[in-house]
């Protein structure tokens, strides 16, 4: 029997109502900025015993592949999950190879910052020898370095937070580690979460994993580091933050599965800020079941952020995510309307060719529809630059004290908080009611003729903390991944996993690895032959 998803008719008149108290809390100056005023983490005080039944299931254990049985690293969580259960593999086994890779090749990927060893190998031996808490148990994660992990240094890869050592774990932290998961270490980001991972000062760092020797082939941002680990086979999954792309940028370029879930579906407690009204911790993974069981792990309300609190329950995501069969053959879990925007396809690129590959793919799925959409009225302009700045005072409000001490402490990066400070009162105000006239016409409109649309750019429904899901299509003629994105209707990220899951089932792009760069660990050690470095001003152009 399949079980329909919940009519989501009154959640889009909730949304809706959230969306306006989020506007007034921000205006309100409703976040802080310095770690010292955060809110203690309450990671495990929101239903554990739930959390852990949900990721004992057995959806959430997959056969691995022979050729991942072979090599560790190739592993997906739900394949490690299959072998640890079954004893044919150690979590400090595991964790050993992840080591090897990283020892030998992150020189040249630059993918972490701090790899934490010594506590990752205690972690594993504990595991070995502790109770299961369900898929998650034993796996090696790389956690993007804005979240709070108690006791070890975490920057944002900024000079502002350079000796900031937390004492306790970000919401999201703590709850994977509960869920049985080993911090591997932090991961290298844009500075204060803005572009693609650099130096404060503004030096590229992180290489994208499928171009090693190339710094110019753009890895995505700012959660690059953890999509290179990831993707490098230097850990299995790990974590990242979306403001305006964050996730799903590094998953589509690292032929990744990265998932966004809707405002607030995951507590950012403990996650130093971006943007208020906009900040989405989730994962960055391999594929749909891997994402779902990170998110499993990650979601739930925390009184630790009013954000979080009042959602529905968070749906049962690794079923979602789990294939269904009908005579061997994959379909649907659910009837799904599939709303393609005009010009998706239109082109003779490489990307245009891979997304009308994916499209039929998709049309030959049972029970997919797909349907061609129209853009919302005023589309062009109430997502374009001069609203989405409407996010920079949220920005600005919370370092206000660091602005007006030492602008040298923001790097590279400083321009955008100097034009969120200096944005008036009346262009912020009116562009929330310009957010929430979007908000109205993309659940009233858009979505009365589909149930997940593509999307050609995440920044509109990061506007509008709706979830969105990337996932490879296809590579491009220089072997660069090519990806998309799907975008849903609020706490619905259990539909967008299934079409995912569906689509991943019938193609095998996800499970395209790169080949191991030529440079050997040393080489960070040595001069490069590039330096690569933003200015400002492209900082300010590309950020986040």
């Amino acid at each position: 029997m399949t079980v329909e998803p919940l009519d989501r008719s009154i959640d889009r008149r909730a949304f809706l109502a959230r969306a306006a108290a989020l506007a007034v809390a921000s205006a309100a100056g409703a976040t802080v900025a310095a770690p010292s005023m955060a809110l203690a983490n309450s990671a495990l005080t929101v239903n554990p015993g739930t959390r852990s039944r949900a990721l004992d299931q057995p959806n959430a254990y997959t056969r691995p592949r022979p050729e991942a049985v072979a090599d560790p690293t190739e592993l997906t969580i739900a394949e490690a999950a299959w072998l640890i259960r079954a004893d044919k593999l150690t979590p400090e086994q595991l964790l050993e190879a992840y080591l090897a890779r990283i020892s030998t090749y992150d020189g040249t990927y630059q993918a972490f910052n701090l790899v934490l060893a010594e506590a990752a190998i205690a972690a594993a031996r504990d595991a070995a020898h502790g109770p299961r808490a369900g898929a998650l148990h034993g796996i090696p994660l790389a956690i993007k370095d804005n979240y709070y992990t108690e006791g070890v240094l975490t920057t944002a890869n900024s000079f502002l937070f350079k000796d900031f050592v937390p004492p306790y774990d970000a919401t999201a932290v703590g709850r994977l580690k509960a869920g049985g998961a080993i911090v591997l270490g932090k991961t290298q980001m844009g500075p204060l979460a803005t572009t693609r991972a650099t130096t404060p000062a503004g030096v590229v760092t992180t290489v994208n994993a499928w171009t090693p020797t190339n710094r110019n082939t753009d890895p995505g941002g700012s959660s690059t580091g953890t999509a290179t680990a990831v993707a490098g086979r230097m850990a299995t999954s790990g974590i990242g933050t979306q403001t305006g792309g964050s996730i799903t940028a590094p998953s589509n370029a690292q032929n990744l599965t990265g998932l966004k879930p809707t405002m607030g579906r995951v507590s950012a407690a403990g996650v130093i800020p971006l943007s208020y009204t906009r900040d989405h911790p989730g994962p960055l993974a391999r594929d749909a079941k891997d994402a779902a069981i990170m998110l499993t792990a990650m979601a739930g309300e925390d009184p630790a952020d009013p954000r979080s609190q009042g959602l529905p329950d968070v749906p049962d995501l690794i079923g979602a995510a789990t294939p269904v069969y009908q005579r061997n053959r994959i379909k649907l879990r659910w009837p799904t309307r599939i709303g393609v925007l005009p010009g998706f396809t239109n082109g003779t690129s490489a990307t245009a060719a891979a997304r009308q590959a994916y499209l039929a793919q998709l049309a030959e799925i049972p029970r997919a529809t797909l349907v061609d959409v129209p853009l919302p009225d005023g589309w062009s302009q109430l997502t374009g630059g001069t609203f989405n700045n409407i996010r920079l005072p949220e920005r600005s409000e919370p370092f206000m004290p660091y602005l007006r001490t030492d602008l040298r402490g923001f790097g590279v990066s400083v321009t955008s908080w100097l034009q969120g400070a200096l944005l008036g009162g009346n262009e912020f105000l009116t562009g929330q009611r310009a957010k929430l006239l979007l908000m109205e016409r993309v659940l009233n409109d858009l979505f009365d003729v589909c149930d997940v649309v593509v999307q050609t750019d995440p920044v509109p429904f990061d506007i509008l903390g709706l979830p969105e899901i990337a996932f490879p299509i296809g590579l491009s003629p220089a072997g660069v991944p090519i990806g998309t994105i799907l975008g849903g209707l609020p706490y619905a990220e259990d539909r967008l996993l299934s079409v995912v899951a569906a689509y991943q089932a019938t193609t095998d792009w996800h499970l395209r690895r790169p080949a191991d760069p030529p440079v050997a660990a040393r080489a960070r050690a040595e001069a490069p032959a590039e330096v690569l470095r933003l200015t400002a001003d492209q900082v300010a152009e590309l950020t986040q």
